[in-house]
């Protein structure tokens, strides 16, 4: 006799959600994120909204606002020596950008190549991640010195003339530069680093059957595989120098003749030698307005040559 088939159970029904359980399912989200926009509230959001409330007003020195001017502080910083300070920050990140990522390119695939004693040079190529930048800079500025420091005492033995690095208008924009390049090195390195341990190793050992070289692999193969990497950090680099201002305190205090006046430190001569809050907050919008067209343009421009993976 066939047997018959089992009866089909049927699914319990399940009990309705209670209003209330919902409604915490929804918020508990909200409340692990709680604390990132608290700071990010007092921090970030408030100082922007402060800056463009004091921007429009004349604020006495204790930076209480006295005087509504509206868009003033704004003309004024647009016919002042604001321009000049702004061409002398770009041509900073000209100097230290570009210069930067191709040095720590360099460095990472010379650490990158499956040689002995790699740890040791990747131990090296990183160490300018532990120093500060007022440290740095105040070493720099005694190696720098047109007497007594050590560039120059090299230089020397070369043939070279003494060069006064800090107080020729010159060359101080260019060894503050310089000396933003090493305290920046450590972070284009350990990233470009990593970024070369992403790439694919078959792809390498494929081009290596293909008969394909060092420099055809780096070309073809390295490269187009580390674009993602090296768009993130050009653009951290391009923010990093438009903000730079330890070095420049440090070194140069703007001088000489206002060669290294960049815009960020003028903005703090402006509120904090001169008390005029007002106007400092209005540059300060004005930088941000830069900064954010000039990112919008990188990732215009910059992706189309980016390969994702």
């Amino acid at each position: 006799m066939a047997s018959q088939p089992a009866p089909a159970t049927r699914a319990r029904p399940r009990a309705p959600a209670r209003p209330g359980f919902r409604w915490a399912e929804r918020l508990e989200p909200y409340l692990y994120l709680t604390p990132s926009l608290a700071l990010l509230t007092i921090f970030t959001f408030y100082p922007i909204v402060r800056s463009i409330y004091l921007s429009l007003f004349l604020t006495n020195p204790r930076g209480e606002p006295r005087v509504f001017v509206g868009l003033e502080h704004y003309v004024n910083a647009l016919q002042s020596t604001f321009l000049q300070s702004l061409g002398v920050t770009v041509l900073f990140v000209l100097y230290t950008v570009p210069a930067g990522l191709l040095l720590g390119l360099v460095l990472a695939l010379l650490a990158y190549q499956p040689l002995k004693g790699t740890r040791i040079f990747q131990l090296i190529f990183s160490s300018p991640l532990a120093i500060s930048a007022a440290i740095g800079s105040t070493i720099w500025v005694m190696m720098l010195n047109p007497v007594s420091g050590m560039v120059n005492y090299l230089l020397s033995l070369v043939g070279i003339a003494p060069v006064h690095w800090l107080t020729d208008p010159r060359w101080a924009l260019l060894a503050v530069g310089m000396v933003s390049i090493w305290l920046r090195l450590g972070f284009n390195f350990v990233l470009l680093l990593s970024g070369l341990q992403n790439v694919p190793e078959e792809l390498h050992e494929a081009a290596l059957v293909d008969g394909a070289g060092f420099w055809a692999k780096t070309w073809h193969i390295t490269l187009p595989m580390l674009s993602p990497t090296l768009f993130f950090a050009a653009v951290v680099g391009v923010i990093h120098a438009f903000q730079v201002f330890a070095e420049i305190e440090i070194m140069t205090a703007g001088g000489p003749s206002d060669a290294t006046n960049t815009v960020v430190y003028r903005i703090y001569q402006v509120a904090f030698r001169q008390y005029e809050f007002g106007a400092a907050s209005a540059q300060a919008m004005l930088l941000f307005i830069v900064m954010v067209v000039l990112t919008y343009l990188q990732f215009r421009l910059g992706e189309r040559r980016v390969h994702y993976q």
